[in-house]
């Protein structure tokens, strides 16, 4: 099983590979990187942000166009968010393959911290590997240290491990064959 990676243009430049690495290092999948082909839609001007469940929507249109049967992740600098929830890091939609991160909110220029590649790359590659996780069917996870945990802040996203809990990798072994 391979996963497609498509990286926005505007998401952070050199930041690609580490977090190939990263994510396929923590599902033991391999994945393939490209240039975003998908266009960006949903953004809501009065909230300046994406609707990410629109965004999927576009995943999910090319991903029919070009009859892609495997997961599609895209990853994209603009803030997301979804129904009532202020902002998504990511989200997911397994029954079609595609889910979404944002980087936005996972560098720490945001929150008025001193910049770090290595904390940027380390944030998208776990929200990452938690999306990808969902579509290949891993729910979320109570151990707070495992990727698939739910981070509802930074800190929360932070205190993740770049693993998966032994429950939840039995599980994806179960599902990717052990790849």
């Amino acid at each position: 099983m391979r996963v497609h990676i498509f990286w926005d243009s505007q998401s952070p430049d050199g930041y690609q590979m580490p977090v190939k690495r990263l994510i396929e290092s923590i599902l033991n999948i391999r994945t393939e990187l490209t240039e975003n082909p998908v266009r960006i839609m949903g953004y809501v001007t009065a909230r300046r942000q994406v609707d990410a469940q629109a965004l999927l929507d576009s995943i999910q249109a090319y991903k029919r166009r070009h009859l892609m049967m495997e997961p599609v992740l895209l990853v994209v600098p603009q803030d997301l968010f979804r129904n009532s929830d202020s902002f998504v890091f990511g989200l997911a939609r397994e029954s079609v393959g595609a889910g979404v991160v944002s980087t936005a909110r996972l560098g720490n220029e945001y929150y008025g911290r001193a910049g770090s590649d290595d904390d940027h790359i380390d944030r998208i590659a776990k929200e990452g590997a938690h999306e990808i996780g969902h579509l290949l069917g891993l729910p979320h996870c109570s151990d707070p240290e495992c990727v698939m945990f739910r981070p509802d802040t930074l800190d929360e996203l932070d205190r993740k491990k770049k693993v998966l809990c032994p429950s939840c990798r039995e599980k994806l072994d179960a599902v990717t064959g052990a790849l």
